[in-house]
């Protein structure tokens, strides 16, 4: 008899950031409970036992996540509680580590990172029987008829038992990580630990203790010893996602490390010796950005021992009914509800779109699906509020110009209203636009979106922070 689902409690007074962690959470496997404030979460508890882990938001209405923080751990001092913030500042993430805190994540997080996470902190409920049914997701996600997904799947079956590193490229969504679990999973390592680390993800001033670990005073707010990265995943494999982001400092620090298994953690004088497979994953040209001097040379040749290359989900669009099949069916088992079908034209209008987000969109499209489409088959009205009403994506050449109309529309109808600095209140709506839509294509990660946008990442950050001060 398999053993119940982890429960998860989710705080959050943002529904949305509550609604789509909730859901992956819940897609993981894990039984999700979600909450707007603290004073929710202790009527909860007041009525039943705590839960196995629990994140929480900072800043919400009534008693902050830090207030929260410090009441569970008097009362329940080994429940795992995860800190989210969007404000990165010291003062913010040493509060949360003296309170206690398992960990700190960044908004916008990666989700993926956020499900890892869980993973790794209720590892002991990983060891289910052979016949228990196992969360869909990772492994069912890395599916796939086309000629190169049949590629891949040859290439990981021959790596799996080489003890070598594999570089992992592919756009944002395409399902690196999965690769890599596919990796460790089907390799002599299986039985050890699978630790994955989004180095975009963790504040550059983190990201060292992170990976190496730090002893207890080696800075403010190390209270505690903390064992890093590399040292969790001892015997096992280590996937770094987003390697093209990881500091100059630390891809030195990095480089020792695959070349002699050895490393001290932050503050220490022990040699800590391990044996740690690295598989590194990013959607960058790591090539140019060597040229360019911010990664190093050497360190792409060590990680760099094989590549394998994830097609986008446009290249394979004969696969999205396959990915949307199992993903719909996925969602009805965790909603207990009978699994929707797609009809033809339904499935043509997936098949057109040109999926900037790839898999990962598809499969956030599907859950959407599972919770909103009012009758078992899917249609293509049903798509046309998550797809967007108009044709195909793949392809916007003429976008401007309906653009333009758009705005001269929007401008004449303020303008006949008697408005006043309606050019202030156009960039401020485009302003937003862009940068809603710049964090979506690059999975949240801000220096990214600064770059495709063509501004620095200050004036990215400072306009996120206007416009949570303005909402």
């Amino acid at each position: 008899m398999s053993s119940p689902a982890p429960r998860v409690w989710v705080v959050d007074d943002d529904r949305s950031v509550r609604f789509v962690l909730a859901t992956a959470l819940s897609e993981a496997g894990y039984d999700v409970s979600g909450f707007d404030s603290a004073q929710a979460v202790r009527d909860a508890l007041a009525q039943r036992p705590p839960p196995d882990m629990l994140f929480t938001d900072v800043r919400m209405p009534g008693d902050s996540g830090l207030q929260l923080l410090d009441g569970l751990k008097q009362q329940h001092p080994q429940l795992p509680v995860v800190v989210m913030s969007a404000y990165t500042d010291v003062a913010s993430t040493a509060g949360a580590f003296r309170g206690g805190a398992h960990e700190f994540l960044s908004k916008p997080f990666d989700l993926d990172e956020a499900v890892a996470l869980a993973a790794r902190v209720l590892g002991d409920h990983d060891t289910a029987p052979d016949d228990a049914p196992q969360p869909t997701g990772d492994s069912d996600a890395l599916v796939g008829d086309a000629p190169e997904m049949r590629q891949l799947f040859r290439a990981i079956g021959r790596l799996a038992q080489a003890p070598v590193s594999v570089l992992v490229t592919g756009e944002t969504g395409t399902g690196k990580e999965l690769v890599a679990r596919a990796l460790h999973r089907e390799s002599p390592r299986a039985r050890k630990p699978f630790v994955a680390l989004n180095t975009a993800a963790i504040p550059a001033e983190l990201l060292e203790s992170e990976l190496f670990g730090h002893e207890a005073g080696a800075f403010t707010g190390a209270s505690r010893r903390y064992i890093g990265r590399f040292e969790q995943a001892d015997g096992g494999t280590l996937f770094l996602d987003e390697i093209g982001d990881m500091p100059a400092s630390l891809q030195t620090r990095l480089l020792r490390v695959l070349a002699e298994d050895e490393f001290f953690r932050v503050g220490g004088r022990e040699l800590i010796r391990v044996d740690v497979r690295v598989i590194a994953a990013t959607h960058q040209d790591l090539e140019r950005l060597v040229a360019e001097g911010r990664f190093r040379a050497d360190l792409l040749h060590r990680l760099d021992v094989v590549r394998l290359r994830l097609p986008p989900l446009r290249d394979r669009r004969d696969d999205v009914g396959q990915l949307a099949e199992r993903f719909l069916q996925a969602a009805a088992e965790k909603l207990d509800a009978p699994p929707k079908r797609l009809g033809r034209a339904a499935l043509q209008r997936l098949r057109d779109h040109a999926w900037p987000g790839n898999v990962r969109e598809l499969q956030n499209l599907c859950w959407r699906l599972a919770a909103l489409a009012p009758a078992d088959l899917v249609t293509p009205q049903d798509l046309d509020g998550l797809l967007g009403a108009g044709a195909p994506a793949a392809d916007h050449t003429d976008a401007a110009v309906d653009w333009d109309d758009v705005l001269r529309t929007w401008a004449d109808g303020r303008l006949r209203a008697g408005d006043d600095d309606i050019h202030a209140q156009a960039r401020e709506r485009l302003d937003r636009a862009l940068l809603e839509t710049a964090l979506v294509h690059t999975g949240g990660r801000r220096a990214e979106a600064a770059l495709r946008l063509g501004v620095g990442r200050n004036t990215l950050t400072r306009k996120l922070g206007a416009r949570r001060r303005r909402s």
